[in-house]
């Protein structure tokens, strides 16, 4: 069974709950990992393109996702196309260069299609089909490569809000992932079933890796909790408002029962020594800065007017969970 080569430290912002700013985290985080001297990929594998829209202007990803069926496609969807069809193996897609050291791997709407063949692969997985398991791998195998031409230390996938197939591709194929979460109680409901989708995920796959025929690229299926960061919460005279702070004071309990301890299980391992601090930090509410950024194509600090106080706090929050991410994937 060939496993497949950890070449770069693979992370998702994972929540299937909508709303919780997974997107705008994930930009910004990559920014300050980028300030801090890391290469960053980001893989943008929801097909609502949330990620390449932000970054690209329009005419021009309008452009890519009409000739993402053509000789000239560059798009993800470009270069799995072959493998989702069943006419041959995954392509390669030149990554768009952002700034220096953070490239993006475009998105597609075509993508749902990818999605729809990996529900069949993974059942042709449990019947030790060969097909199954390359086109399982076939995003992480075009994911090694465009790290080895960035060269990146951290790839970052921008997921969509659900625990279909393709964020299972996903999930298993990352090495930590992040829980973002809104400080609502529909946000910390949404944690029991995200754990219990999560173990019985990796669960799953430790059988099918078991049973592969030799030579089978294998996605690693150990994806580890590095933590949560509660996002979009507003704050008054310094002080966060009372609401968010009564769920703020539930969500650590709550990411511990329902997301780590069955992830524990599922790996084997105990639940008695539970880790102090999982929580990598928190981003309050920045108001009319998120919306510049989103139409600049910049992280909330580097905004060109807006709110100067803003932007220093959006800096230095986003700062220290990044000098985090690094210090717990070392």
């Amino acid at each position: 069974m060939a496993a497949i080569h950890r070449n770069a430290k693979r992370l998702v912002l994972f929540n299937h709950k909508g709303g919780v700013g997974k997107t705008t985290l994930t930009i910004n985080l990559a920014h300050a990992l980028v300030d801090a001297g890391k290469r960053v990929l980001l893989v943008d594998t929801d097909p609502q393109c949330s990620l390449s829209s932000f970054f690209l202007e329009e005419q021009f990803l309008d452009k890519m996702l009409d000739e993402s069926e053509t000789g000239d496609g560059n798009t993800l969807w470009s270069a799995l196309r072959p493998v989702s069809e069943g006419t041959g193996t995954s392509g390669s897609i030149q990554p768009v260069k952002i700034r220096a050291r953070l490239h993006l791997a475009v998105g597609d709407i075509r993508l749902s299609n990818y999605e729809n063949s990996l529900a069949d692969c993974w059942n042709l997985c449990l019947s030790r089909n060969r097909r199954g398991y390359h086109c399982t791998a076939a995003l992480s195998n075009l994911v090694d490569n465009l790290v080895a031409s960035t060269k990146a230390d951290f790839v970052f996938f921008d997921a969509g809000p659900n625990i279909g197939p393709l964020n299972r591709a996903v999930m298993l194929d990352c090495t930590h992932f992040i829980v973002p979460a809104a400080c609502d109680l529909f946000s910390t409901r949404a944690l029991k079933t995200l754990g219990f989708a999560l173990s019985e995920w990796v669960t799953t796959w430790e059988r099918v890796r078991e049973m592969a025929p030799d030579q089978s690229p294998l996605l690693a299926g150990t994806p580890k909790l590095l933590g949560y960061v509660p996002q979009g919460f507003r704050v008054y005279r310094g002080e966060m408002a009372a609401s968010p702070l009564t769920v703020l004071s539930k969500l650590e309990s709550r990411i511990l029962e329902f997301v780590w301890k069955p992830l524990q299980s599922a790996y084997g391992l105990s639940t008695k020594d539970r880790p102090s601090k999982l929580k990598l930090g928190q981003v309050k509410f920045f108001g009319t800065l998120v919306m510049d950024a989103q139409n600049q194509g910049v992280s909330l600090w580097e905004v060109s007017g807006g709110n100067a106080g803003g932007k220093v706090k959006a800096r230095q929050e986003f700062s220290e969970i990044a000098k985090k991410v690094v210090a717990l994937t070392s």
